[in-house]
C-alpha cells in the first residue's frame, strides 16, 4: 500500500486516482498518523458488506466458549 501525506495527497490528486483505478490503495497521513484510505469503488466498504461480515463472525463464534474464565478477568489480566 503506497502511503502520502495531506499534501501531496491534494496536489496529486488525479496521480492518485489513476493509481487507485489500476487497483492500488493509498493511505494518506497526515504529520505521518493514518487519517483515510484511497480504495478503489468497487471494494468499497458498504453497510452490506458490513452485516455480511457480522454475520459470518456471529456464525463463526456459535459454540465457542471461554471455558470458565470471565470476560471481565480476562480484561482485568490485560491491564496489569
Amino acid at each position: 500500500m503506497k502511503e502520502v501525506g495531506a499534501f501531496e495527497a491534494k496536489t496529486k490528486l488525479a496521480e492518485l486516482l489513476d493509481l487507485v483505478e489500476a487497483g492500488e490503495e493509498i493511505l494518506v497521513t497526515r504529520r505521518g498518523k493514518p487519517v483515510a484510505r484511497l480504495v478503489p469503488a468497487d471494494r468499497a466498504w458498504t453497510q452490506e458488506r458490513s452485516l455480511l461480515a457480522a454475520e459470518a463472525l456471529r456464525r463463526h463464534r456459535s459454540g465457542v466458549t471461554l471455558g470458565g474464565l470471565k470476560v471481565k478477568d480476562l480484561v482485568n489480566e490485560g491491564r496489569r
